[in-house]
């Protein structure tokens, strides 16, 4: 693979700057392209407002604005809900922690 140079204009503290140089020199660039997807990844979702640490914040993007029709008929199509959920990458605890939400949600839709 061929060496090409990148350079990049940032308005940091010196502190900032020479954490960041740090890094660069240490890390492979995989490395480096990785966590800078993650880093982008976690913006967009504090951004969007649905951020929260760990597993939690997939299940509440999911499931935080299901109507009650909604979540009876993501139970009565569950295949095919895991395997959107597969696609989306969701792990198995994950797609099980949205279906208890699911339930949860339309359980209170027949008591109302």
């Amino acid at each position: 693979m061929a060496e090409r140079e990148l350079k990049i204009k940032l308005a940091v503290s010196e502190r900032q700057f020479r954490e960041i140089k740090y890094y660069f020199s240490l890390l492979h660039p995989e490395s480096i392209v990785s966590g800078l997807k993650f880093a982008y990844n976690r913006q967009k979702a504090q951004d969007g407002g649905y951020l929260i640490l760990g597993r939690k914040s997939l299940v509440k993007k999911e499931t935080s604005m299901l109507t009650r029709d909604q979540a009876r008929w993501r139970l009565a199509n569950w295949k095919s809900m895991i395997k959107t959920y597969r696609n989306k990458g969701y792990s198995y605890p994950t797609i099980s922690r949205i279906k208890k939400d699911i339930k949860f949600i339309a359980k209170l839709s027949n008591k109302k």
